[in-house]
């Protein structure tokens, strides 16, 4: 996590003691630094300088109003998903005209939603769904802009549930049937092709596989340009790494100036759709030791946070770094499991971890868990999701408030 370290033996971000936060919101809670996130997001933005280009922050990464606030007001645009996060992106001050619709399973009632939005292009990833959006478009008398999103073939050596841009992926458009695709919408009055995209994973560590899916992307537009077809705009997705562990993926720096060497010939307005290397490190889980289970061959921290609160561990065998919130008198370690409360032998944050030897109320922060944290919490055991807070200006704002019981069934009627 960015922008935290030890001051007077406790870890502490932006002036805030961790400490003393936790003792305000209570664990589990996930803390957020605007810092953090502005500096990141102006990397990308400042190495892109070189080309006309749009930064669309990948809402599935963070979808917390707050954070897409700050986005919004740094100049992001938003790369959505779903009609949720069309409705939490515009909520946030994020225009419509900066925002691109992906997924491959958008419903006709968010195609409309998006239309009446009046969003910056649909990225179509499938015949079925152009012709959706034909319809739509038709219905609602408007013209519907659109970009094929592209399946390049291409290995992002990453973990296989986040790879896009394989064939075996349900994501994106073979080469030959996005070029047929392109031809007919050209003829049809519902439509206007405004760009081509692709995007091939996430967690990607090299430069190399971003590369070789420009370069398909080079070639298509080469033959759209033979046959007429005029762009404004490419698309070159996410997916650049951060680092966990000991992972040395490239710097936002790095790969801004590689996408601009491939395309500033182009004339054409790059978009990239950062998530996670914008906001992963600006985050983490504060969590509090509740018990110390020794049973002579493993030592358990149950903590209160869990698979429910960040589920990366036990769905990606994802490794996040565990710190103690305050600094130990000795620097013994020993070897324990960190797990939650949860009804599930899945339901870890860490295993055979080196730890210092902790005690009950003991607060430890799982970093690098601004990304995919939040958003994939659930109420799994009927378990309220945790707060969220922004620490901004040496000072913090509970952003979402912690869950209740009661709003755990406010939606619920026994019949």
């Amino acid at each position: 996590m960015d922008l935290v370290e030890y001051r007077d033996g406790v870890l502490h971000c932006e002036g805030v003691f961790l400490l003393k936060l936790a003792k305000r919101v209570k664990t589990p809670c996930y803390v957020y630094s605007a810092s953090a996130l502005t500096q990141n997001f102006q990397a990308f933005d400042t190495a892109m300088a070189q080309v006309p280009h749009l930064v669309c922050f990948a809402v599935k990464a963070n979808a917390n109003l707050s954070v897409l606030k700050l986005l919004a007001e740094l100049g992001a645009g938003a790369d959505v998903v779903s009609g949720g996060e069309l409705f939490k992106a515009l909520k946030a001050g994020i225009p419509a005209s900066k925002i691109i619709y992906s997924g491959v399973g958008k419903t006709k009632e968010e195609i409309a939603y998006a239309l009446k939005a009046g969003i910056l292009m649909f990225n179509v990833e499938s015949e079925a769904e152009l012709h959706a959006i034909c319809s739509q478009a038709k219905r609602l008398k408007k013209r519907a802009p659109i970009s094929f999103r592209v399946n390049p073939d291409v290995d992002p050596q990453t973990h296989p549930y986040i790879s896009t841009g394989l064939k075996k992926n349900k994501f994106g458009l073979p080469v030959e049937k996005a070029m047929e695709l392109y031809e007919q919408a050209a003829l049809w009055p519902e439509v206007e092709l405004k760009g081509i995209d692709c995007h091939i994973g996430s967690q990607l560590t090299s430069l190399q596989p971003f590369l070789d899916a420009i370069d398909r992307l080079l070639f298509m537009l080469k033959r759209l340009h033979e046959k007429g077809i005029s762009l404004q705009y490419v698309d070159v997705g996410g997916g650049l790494g951060i680092r966990y562990k000991d992972e040395t993926p490239p710097t936002p720096q790095a790969y801004g100036a590689a996408i601009c060497e491939k395309l500033a010939s182009t004339g054409l307005t790059v978009i990239i759709e950062p998530g996670r290397a914008i906001c992963g490190n600006a985050g983490g889980l504060l969590t509090k030791v509740i018990y110390v289970k020794d049973t002579g061959e493993k030592r358990f921290y149950i903590v209160d946070a869990a698979m429910n609160d960040l589920i990366r561990p036990s769905l990606y065998q994802a490794y996040h770094e565990i710190v103690p919130v305050r600094l130990p008198k000795t620097k013994k370690l020993v070897s324990a499991n960190v797990v939650g409360p949860i009804c599930e032998s899945g339901d870890f944050l860490a295993k055979d971890r080196e730890l210092p030897n902790l005690k009950a109320g003991d607060l430890l922060l799982v970093k690098s868990a601004g990304a995919y944290g939040f958003t994939m919490s659930s109420n799994y055991n009927a378990r309220p999701r945790a707060a969220e807070v922004l620490i901004k200006d040496d000072g913090f704002q509970v952003v979402r408030k912690r869950e209740t019981y009661s709003r755990l069934i406010q939606d619920e009627r026994m019949a």
